[in-house]
């Protein structure tokens, strides 16, 4: 494989949950927040807004940022935002394929891609002056795609065997079954890859109608990072997308379906497996909300965990320290997963079949912990979150948030706020349960949504003394 070919790859799907936790000390935090370049934020006339943040580095990110992914997708045409992904960087109608390549590689760079639920990007890595150009291949990449008949035959093999590899991930086939039965009837239920039978069936119009119908401008952001220059940027744009259409045919202008969670749960018992892989997940808050923030504090206390991180009694998380004690568990990790208007508050857990009620036990109470007596959470988690939605800030919230305004939200958030916010979402809630693999002792549905009410009110009785 060519090294040009290693540098044109479409990145695995972004997880936007956030369950990792960095150590930094205040002189750390005191450094970023004075050295955090300012956004500046510029809309076209058509409606696609171009941001940049400048440091005076010798390399840059420059991408586009698109508000469209499986949950804008049907039935029928569920996974054509993906299989897109892998035509982008088949050539243009401009630039073949090797050319393509070549372009790429004489600069340097790296040219990726991503889809998920709510958004595609492209974007590359390159020096920072070779801005223009990678703009420019990115508008062709974007706009003139040639979808050829031959090509989209070719990659329908590269995408069904992708599908075949990930259906053997097990913690990515939890993971999309929690979404599928939490949304169930719902577009945000959709996997991101789709079926593979439409992965077979989907057509050339299929994909030209995909991008009429999602690719427009005022959803669209061109941002960029590094060695960049604003007005330079903003001249780019102008050049390269000021042709990108802002109108809709018949102004059916797509608008989301309103998104509606339901407890339930999804068990695929397989006893010829080593370990189970279980998640358990409530409906959590929007990407918008104001109790985002209280929620990302809520999952870092809980933290996650791995067998191969080492580290015992004195690791941070306190389910994290009764996993190595009791031998729960060879991995779990709590996440939040934020969308436009919902979320999915949970742990995912790898359990040996002997411990899946007991880690489903102490998962649950760690829960209802938050509801209780939270602590504080490491102080420069904050930013961990803040540099992984970036650029969504803009498309969630129309405008970037300054890590200062971020840091000062963090410190707003109390023991009692993580306490009130943590009530709210999990006590006497209906829980979303997905186990794959031996998992005959997860516990009945019944129990398991008998546990979120006692457990809460054993706690509330603790918080009722504590404060």
């Amino acid at each position: 494989m060519s090294a040009a070919s290693h540098r044109l790859k479409c990145c695995p799907k972004p997880n936007n949950s956030t369950h990792a936790l960095h150590v930094f000390n205040t002189s750390q935090l005191k450094q970023v927040l004075v050295g955090a370049p300012e956004t500046r934020l510029t809309a076209l006339d058509n409606g696609l807004r171009v941001a940049s943040e400048e440091t005076g580095h010798a390399t840059c990110t420059v991408g586009l940022w698109i508000s469209t992914g499986s949950r804008y997708e049907s039935e029928k045409n569920n996974g054509a935002g993906f299989f897109l992904e892998h035509l982008a960087f088949k050539g243009t109608k401009k630039h073949p394929q090797t050319a393509l390549e070549q372009q790429v590689e004489s600069m340097g760079a790296h040219l990726s891609a991503y889809t998920s639920r709510e958004h595609t990007a492209y974007y590359m890595k390159t020096l920072s002056k070779d801005l223009p150009k990678a703009v420019e291949l990115l508008s062709e990449v974007v706009q003139n795609c040639s979808l050829s008949e031959a090509e989209i035959e070719q990659q329908r093999g590269v995408v069904l065997r992708e599908l075949e590899e990930i259906g053997g991930n097990l913690q990515e086939v939890c993971l999309d079954l929690l979404h599928a039965t939490a949304f169930q009837g719902t577009p945000l239920g959709h996997s991101v890859l789709g079926p593979s039978s439409n992965a077979r069936t989907l057509t050339r119009q299929d994909l030209v109608d995909y991008i009429n119908s999602h690719y427009k401008a005022p959803r669209m952001v061109l941002a960029a990072a590094g060695g960049v220059n604003h007005d330079e940027l903003v001249d780019l744009a102008k050049t390269h997308f000021s042709g990108v259409s802002f109108e809709y045919e018949g102004d059916a202008v797509p608008v989301l379906s309103p998104c509606r969670f339901t407890g339930s749960e999804i068990r695929m018992r397989d006893d010829g497996l080593p370990l189970a892989h279980v998640a358990i997940a409530v409906e959590g808050a929007s990407a918008a909300s104001p109790d985002i923030v209280p929620l990302m504090v809520a999952n870092s206390i809980i933290g996650s965990f791995d067998l191969t991180f080492g580290g015992g009694k004195n690791l941070s998380s306190r389910l994290a320290r009764l996993a190595v004690e009791e031998k729960l568990c060879h991995s779990f990790q709590a996440f939040h997963s934020s969308y436009s208007d919902t979320g999915l508050f949970g742990i995912h857990f790898v359990a040996d079949k002997h411990y899946i009620e007991d880690m489903m036990h102490w998962s649950q109470n760690a829960w209802s912990v938050m509801t209780g007596h939270a602590e504080r959470a490491p102080k420069l988690y904050v930013v961990l979150s803040y540099e992984n939605g970036h650029i969504l800030h803009i498309l969630n919230y129309g405008r970037r948030i300054p890590l200062a305004e971020w840091d000062a939200r963090i410190d707003a958030v109390t023991p009692r706020l993580v306490r009130d916010i943590c009530s709210k979402y999990i006590y006497d809630k209906c829980p979303a349960v997905v186990a794959v693999g031996p998992c005959e002792q997860l516990p009945d549905y019944n129990r398991v949504r008998s546990a979120m009410y006692w457990l809460s009110v054993v706690c509330l009785i603790h918080m009722y003394f504590y404060f």
